[in-house]
């Protein structure tokens, strides 16, 4: 699941931005950096040590941006040693791993995280998004829902939409819908809860309610290859072949070499 960041984010002892979606995670250097900066100017707050453990997760999380990731490990693995029980140095550090392929190490530092933790909605949100991307889905839906406890959560939308995006994952429908459409309640432009909408509608059979959705995804973000190749499936099972058609050439045009280009050929027949 593509993960963006809400820009609705807190600092609360320079906690990570949420991500938006289960299968993008965008990591916002500027954001943590603020936060950081933020705490180091006050320095009867945080000891010595946390002090440290921020600056060096913050500049782990600049040279992973920057895809320097040896470079960017050994600062994060001296931010933990100087303060292990700092969580965004252990969400970092597991996303790291996760983008090296470590998967062990991975599910180590994000279980560290959420010890360090147990409270926080980032931290639970984070959580629950590496559990269902490695088919935990119901300790996910956990977290998920436990992030929700957190008042000073700032995006409770994102976690519901990650819940329903598990929850259809999952092939629990009822479930899935419900999350998608709590989440839509408080943000009703949430691309990614809209676009989860379309994708369930379109589990369901229901092609103009899958239609309508995809029309208000439209209307507040750019398509990615998957939501057209969605967009594709939808009118061709509303028999409507010109807009089908219209989905596939900008399909075509915008991602040629795609997995969805591929598919969508085949489906085609061309």
């Amino acid at each position: 699941m593509k993960m963006s960041f809400s820009d609705g984010f807190r600092c609360r002892g320079a906690r990570l931005p949420n991500p938006g979606a289960l299968f993008a995670l965008v990591l916002a250097v500027v954001l943590l950096t603020a936060c950081a900066s933020q705490q180091q100017q006050d320095p009867y707050k945080e000891s010595d040590k946390r002090r440290a453990a921020v600056s060096n997760t913050s500049l782990g999380l600049e040279y992973m941006n920057r895809g320097q990731y040896e470079v960017a490990l050994g600062k994060l693995k001296k931010a933990i040693r100087e303060d292990p029980t700092y969580a965004p140095a252990q969400t970092v550090l597991a996303v790291l791993y996760e983008r090296i392929g470590e998967q062990e190490l991975a599910a180590k530092h994000y279980k560290k995280a959420y010890e360090a933790d147990p409270n926080d909605g980032d931290v639970n949100n984070n959580y629950g998004v590496y559990l269902c991307q490695v088919g935990r889905e119901t300790e996910a839906t956990e977290h998920f829902l436990k992030a929700l406890n957190d008042p000073f959560y700032s995006t409770p939308s994102i976690a519901l939409t990650n819940a329903g995006s598990c929850a259809l994952r999952n092939g629990d429908l009822i479930a899935a819908d419900k999350y998608l459409r709590d989440a839509l309640k408080i943000e009703p432009d949430l691309p990614d809860a809209l676009m989860n909408m379309a994708r369930l509608s379109f589990e369901q059979k229901n092609y103009l309610t899958a239609r309508a959705f995809i029309q208000r995804y439209e209307a507040v973000a750019k398509h990615a290859a998957e939501t057209l190749l969605l967009a594709y499936k939808i009118e061709i099972y509303s028999d409507n072949k010109k807009a089908a058609n219209t989905y596939k050439l900008m399909l075509e045009t915008n991602f040629p070499e795609s997995d969805q280009t591929i598919e969508v050929r085949r489906l085609s027949g061309k």
